[in-house]
């Protein structure tokens, strides 16, 4: 993904730019005011959060505007997420459900420092209808029963986002199984620690965690047996895997086409996943997810994604192991909507594992919807950025302009944000932009981290959609608030998804309280129909963050501090656990100071740290590639490899002062901005056990590793 961007070209400029420039001055000036001339008028304020009372005390609740009484199904009946999938295979039977695209070819290129990379070739989406994916959830089901699965124990799925996952995942909820799921980027440790505390007896995997798992294997105490996906790569089913029996996934549905077995159905009530979080610190956690948990989150996302129904595709990459993408597809299967499968590094046209001149999934796929992690987003805006700088002259000031006409008019500055001259704007400059996605995106989600306000700008002025931003973890099912499709603002998270109550209570200690002057503030606690069951086998650690009122609602105390905007929406503003007070009594927040100096081109990944024992902050930065490169280039930096650029001084000092200029454009305190940075050229990935599998820090494996380079930087 590192040139998610790139693909686009402005051949439709005029190089002399006579035609364009006559044109953009029309569009630009003359229309918009003739236009706010005979229409006028601003956008009506929208309360969009009420509070509501719902229990005794002082803290401060809040609902959506749009509904007293909390949802809790989408439609009468679909009460589990086995009656949910059945219902809407039979409304939806002949519309297409899952798409899968075959490799056609591989090839391997080597590059300039000798490194070997796979390019894939791969067709066109072929299409599973909603009654075929029904038939094979139920032959699995079957088959899972005839190679002698134990009903009382849980399975396991530990592979890539695939159909397979979806099909195995339904068909465990036919027999009543507990689906234990686990990210693929799981350390060894980690993944040991999953598998002995539920006590796993079948795994469903892919070929490539088969060897993870053969790996460990005499490590793990409960399995019996293995199903592997089919897949190119079936060479590694043949690993030596002490005595686990092995089945491919065709194999056990064809038992279970062979030998039907009656379903068994469970409850709302039941314990659908048992989803280990990627966790930032120590081992993960079991999050117990009930069926009536998981059904909630989807029909209450259903009542925010206008329009959503069959005519609409989703592009699905995110791990499905994440309760962001879980809760996602949830919502695609509810709406009855075609989902086709594909994955980050195959995304674009020009995304690191696409042979060249071959289409990348959104390109074949052509989504209308689509979920995204901030850092896919930011990787959208620096290549989109690039392209543009690399174009220049007339080209860079003609999208500068029509960037800037179209922010006004989502600001409200200028009139409609659709309206002529915006339509303009899109046939001109941002049509080609929006073909990198395959240009049919008409609304984007974005979670797992708090996404910039420029960023979130940014993409929908140049994709043409708004995004809407949600707030969840995985104890409230992802389920906790989400921007509406026509609010305009940025920073924000929306209201409270109808499933659900959210509170600010007032944390002293921290300075934040819910008579706070203009906004209230507080940590935010989340109540209703979303809210899991706790951590399996942690009753402690459940009891310290899980609380059930007088009424018997159950509430999550997430640690994030909010606060509440005038009509009704969310904020994320801090985090507890992110907050350090320094040597003279300040506070800082590093998360706070991540968010604001990200926003330095030299960024691409960030870590602050504060040491209690002195009055300045620190950081830990990996520059961005062709950024850092760009500027030694032009400053005539000579150096050897990209290590060696980040040892230069003269680099240090460049970001440096990069974080400089962001931190004071976000207006934070002399004692917030790092004072000394180290430049690091490896990447932060999952795999390296430094960042979870949704990108967010993990502070404690960052500080340990890196414990040196922080110990200079205070010397």
């Amino acid at each position: 993904m590192d040139d998610v961007g790139g693909s686009f070209s402005f051949s439709t400029f005029k190089d002399n730019g006579s035609y364009g420039i006559v044109c953009a001055v029309i569009m630009a000036v003359v229309i918009p005011i003739l236009v706010a001339v005979v229409l006028g008028g601003k956008r009506n304020a929208k309360q969009r959060g009420v509070p509501v009372e719902v229990v005794g005390g002082t803290d401060l609740v809040m609902r959506n505007a749009r509904y007293v009484k909390l949802v809790e199904v989408p439609w009468e009946g679909a009460t589990t997420l086995a009656a949910l999938f059945e219902q809407s295979c039979k409304k939806n039977s002949g519309e297409k459900f899952l798409g899968t695209r075959k490799v056609i070819g591989k090839e391997f290129v080597t590059a300039s420092d000798g490194r070997k990379f796979e390019k894939l070739h791969l067709g066109q989406y072929q299409w599973e209808t909603y009654a075929q994916a029904f038939t094979r959830a139920c032959n699995f089901a079957s088959g899972l029963l005839k190679i002698g699965h134990d009903m009382d124990t849980r399975a396991a799925i530990f592979s890539e986002t695939c159909a397979e996952w979806m099909i195995a995942f339904q068909a465990c909820f036919r027999q009543n199984i507990t689906v234990v799921t686990i990210y693929a980027s799981l350390g060894d440790d980690a993944l040991i620690h999953s598998l002995n505390e539920t006590q796993v007896s079948t795994v469903i995997c892919d070929s490539k965690q088969l060897k993870k798992l053969a790996a460990v294997s005499s490590s793990l105490k409960t399995i019996s047996q293995v199903i592997y996906i089919d897949d190119e790569d079936t060479t590694s089913a043949s690993q030596d895997i002490g005595n686990w029996r092995k089945f491919s996934f065709s194999e056990v549905e064809k038992l279970g086409s062979n030998n039907p077995s009656r379903p068994s159905l469970p409850i709302k009530k039941d314990i659908a996943v048992i989803m280990y979080t990627s966790g930032s610190t120590g081992l993960p956690k079991g999050v117990m997810m009930t069926h009536g948990n998981i059904v909630a989150t989807a029909a209450a996302v259903m009542t925010v994604i206008p329009g959503i129904g069959s005519k609409d595709v989703y592009l699905a990459y995110l791990p499905l192991a994440h309760v962001f993408e879980l809760a996602a597809e949830t919502v695609m299967l509810t709406a009855g909507a075609s989902i086709g499968y594909g994955s980050a590094l195959t995304l674009t046209d020009t995304s690191n594992k696409i042979k060249k001149g071959t289409q990348g999934d959104a390109s074949a796929l052509k989504p209308t919807l689509m979920a995204a992690v901030p850092a896919i987003l930011d990787r959208v805006r620096d290549g989109v950025l690039k392209k543009v700088d690399e174009k220049g002259g007339f080209v860079k000031k003609l999208f500068n302009i029509a960037y800037n006409r179209q922010l006004a008019t989502i600001e409200g500055s200028l009139f409609g944000a659709w309206g002529i001259e915006s339509l303009f704007w899109d046939i001109v400059v941002f049509k080609k932009i929006r073909s990198i996605l395959g240009g049919e995106i008409r609304l984007m989600l974005c979670g797992g981290a708090p996404l910039s306000g420029d960023a979130q700008r940014f993409i929908n002025i140049c994709m043409g959609a708004p995004i809407g931003q949600g707030y969840g973890l995985t104890e409230t099912c992802a389920g906790a608030a989400f921007s509406e499709w026509d609010d305009p603002s940025v920073g924000r998270v929306g209201p409270p998804l109808p499933c659900c109550y959210v509170k600010l209570v007032s944390w002293e200690e921290g300075g934040y309280t819910i008579v706070d002057k203009p906004m209230p503030r507080g940590e935010i606690v989340i109540g209703g129909h979303s809210v899991t069951a706790g951590y399996f086998n942690n009753d402690s650690k459940t009891k310290e963050v899980y609380e059930v009122d007088e009424r018997g609602m159950r509430w999550f105390y997430t640690g994030d501090i909010g606060r509440f905007h005038p009509d009704g929406c969310l904020e994320i503003i801090d985090r507890k656990k992110d907050i350090v007070k320094l040597q003279h009594g300040e506070y800082i927040s590093l998360g706070k100071v991540e968010a604001a100096v990200s926003s330095s081109t030299y960024v691409d990944s960030i870590m602050v740290y504060a040491d209690p024992f002195h009055n300045f902050c620190v950081a830990l930065v990996v520059p961005a590639h062709q950024a850092l490169e760009g500027w030694a280039r032009e400053s005539g930096i000579k150096y050897g490899d990209f290590p060696d650029l980040c040892k230069k001084s003269e680099a240090k000092n460049e970001v440096q002062q990069s974080l400089f200029k962001a931190a004071k454009a976000a207006k934070l305190e002399k004692f917030e901005i790092p004072a000394k940075v180290t430049l690091l050229p490896e990447p932060w990935t999952p795999e390296s056990g430094l960042v979870t599998a949704a990108l967010k820090l993990k502070r404690e494996s960052l500080k340990s590793k890196f414990k040196d380079e922080l110990e200079l930087l205070y010397k």
